[in-house]
């Protein structure tokens, strides 16, 4: 569409992701980036070559006012000369060309623009990093080693739920059911899922609450909701170097899908919207490897006929 500049639709687009419960630092770093790329796109159309770079030192003078459309040169020239400005990481990288992808996605939904240019934007490949996780039989032996009720219990509530820091932290006994076994959180965006919990944790719960039927299932200072910061300061204090809370989540996405083979349930008790991000907690244990070679690889002795 003729006439259809940034500076209208990078607004009309972050209505849109308050719209749908995106949480406001997320918003704000997609109207960043989006914001960069429009003042880029204006200078490159506006000024002359050899003043580009003076011009991107100050931004003062660039304006975004300028047409959505564009190419995959374009972008691809953006990402070059982002890259010449500094050294930016790969996942760096990976989050900026996401936000552009989520924009022109939605400008193609709105038929703004008649072809998407982020289809032709090749990924910079990321090197994959084995995350440090625990198996269910370490857990059970952190969990063992703690004394404390109240912080061993914040543990056991992670593993067993799969729920995020923030959302631990949010609970309230009122959130819990424990004729259904489940808990109601508060995900990111203030989205709102139920989580499922297990008979021997909700014990402790119960014997941990002693009787109390309203207010935080955690408390911290003057009886509020304890904080992300106390709960990852006990993990200091407990847990291996390198095991967080996020670690423990992903212990739990990963015992239930080996045990499930159930992908999109995990994507749901995790609260993900992408089934892409779920993926990266996964792993193919060892043991189910070595299965599928000596069932199935030609040279095993298991198929040597």
């Amino acid at each position: 569409m003729h006439g259809a500049y940034f500076s209208e639709w990078q607004k009309r687009f972050s209505h849109y992701l308050n719209m749908r419960n995106y949480s406001q630092r997320t918003i704000q770093s997609y109207e960043n980036v989006i914001q960069k790329f429009a003042y880029y796109v204006w200078i490159k159309r506006n000024v002359e070559e050899e003043k580009i770079s003076m011009y991107w030192c100050d931004l003062s003078q660039a304006r975004m006012d300028t047409e959505i459309e564009t190419t995959p040169i374009m972008i691809n020239d953006f990402l070059l000369f982002l890259s010449s400005t500094r050294k930016y990481k790969p996942a760096t990288l990976q989050r900026i060309i996401s936000s552009l992808s989520s924009f022109y996605r939605y400008c193609y939904t709105q038929e703004i623009i008649e072809v998407n240019p982020m289809l032709a934007i090749d990924r910079p490949k990321i090197k994959e990093k084995e995350l440090k996780y625990l198996k269910h039989n370490q857990v059970i032996k952190l969990l063992n080693s703690i004394q404390d009720k109240r912080d061993r219990l914040i543990f056991r509530t992670i593993y067993s739920t799969g729920v995020r820091v923030s959302e631990l932290c949010s609970i309230n006994l009122g959130d819990i059911d424990y004729e259904d076994r489940t808990i109601r959180v508060k995900g990111k965006g203030g989205k709102i899922r139920t989580v499922f919990i297990d008979d021997e944790t909700l014990k402790e719960i119960d014997e941990f609450t002693a009787g109390e039927i309203e207010g935080p299932l955690f408390k911290g200072q003057l009886g509020k909701h304890i904080s992300p910061r106390t709960v990852q300061h006990l993990f200091k204090k407990y847990a291996p170097d390198g095991i967080t809370p996020h670690k423990i989540r992903h212990s739990y996405a990963s015992e239930l899908y080996k045990r499930s083979k159930n992908l999109r349930v995990v994507q749901e008790n995790l609260g993900h919207s992408s089934i892409q991000t779920t993926e990266i907690y996964l792993h193919t244990d060892l043991d189910e490897r070595k299965q599928v070679y000596q069932q199935y690889f030609p040279l095993s002795d298991n198929n040597k006929n």
